[in-house]
């Protein structure tokens, strides 16, 4: 199995989705929406998005299983698992706000091994895999230089289901707010990863996260150059549920600032 070949089929695939979730955007009807659980939305463009991915992915790798949020497939594999969130920032799509994106994840046993994350509406492919440079639709990338929290971005996500660690949350947001150049939420946390690896955060963290949200995010900004990990500044897993992704330069001061409050 060649990466770099895989590679491409995949990026097509996630074009193919996003080219039918932006159709559907013009015309979408928000009393056509669902709820899995609080604030939990999920639309028809989810569903019919996962399933066109799918499809497309098992003439690929046809032995590869799928861990998928929309739990269109239920089958394991043996040692390739796609992780698949098709259209990540679903409550941003249903609302008309431009910040939302496929995300496609590949593991080799427990191992990411390859990532793509395609942002609908600025048309811009993120993607890596292992041992290759991470790309922005073909031009290298990599997580900035910057060395501070003072000099930084940052990005996070906020709860909006689980509020047991709301007010932890809102002091450690106050906390950085006051120290760095300021904070963003964006809604997507796979676009938060790939903005990470290009360059134009500094950091992302939150908690409360699913596998399919971060599994291409976080090959992307490792192979950019930068640095993940948990909370506990561990390595990070796709199953711990919390996350921090940096350039690399400032994981340090940020894990000071997270401790104080998570761990």
């Amino acid at each position: 199995m060649k990466l770099s070949q895989i590679i491409t089929q995949v990026i097509d695939v996630s074009k193919e989705a996003g080219q039918f979730i932006r159709q559907e955007r013009k015309t979408f009807d928000p009393g056509r929406i669902e709820y899995k659980g609080l604030n939990d939305l999920v639309s028809y463009v989810d569903k019919t998005a996962e399933e066109k991915i799918v499809a497309g992915l098992e003439l690929i790798l046809p032995e590869a299983g799928f861990i998928t949020e929309e739990k269109t497939r239920n089958k394991l594999g043996d040692r390739y698992n796609w992780i698949i969130d098709p259209l990540d920032g679903t409550t941003n799509f249903i609302h008309g706000l431009p910040t939302f994106s496929v995300s496609i994840a590949l593991q080799e046993y427990d191992e990411l091994v390859l990532g793509v994350v395609y942002e609908v509406n600025q048309d811009e492919c993120f993607y890596a895999h292992q041992d290759a440079p991470a790309y922005l639709n073909g031009t290298e990338i990599k997580v900035s230089n910057l060395p501070t929290i003072a000099d930084s971005l940052i990005a996070t996500g906020f709860p909006y289901y689980d509020f047991a660690k709301q007010h932890t949350y809102i002091e450690l947001f106050t906390e950085l707010m006051r120290n760095c150049h300021g904070l963003r939420r964006l809604g997507s946390a796979a676009v938060d990863l790939a903005y990470t690896a290009c360059g134009r955060f500094e950091a992302f963290y939150e908690y409360n996260l699913n596998a399919w949200d971060i599994a291409a995010g976080i090959v992307i900004v490792k192979q950019a150059g930068g640095e993940v990990v948990n909370f506990k500044g561990g390595p990070e897993t796709i199953n711990t549920r919390e996350l921090l992704a940096t350039n690399g330069k400032i994981t340090a001061e940020m894990l000071q600032y997270i401790q104080k409050y998570f761990v």
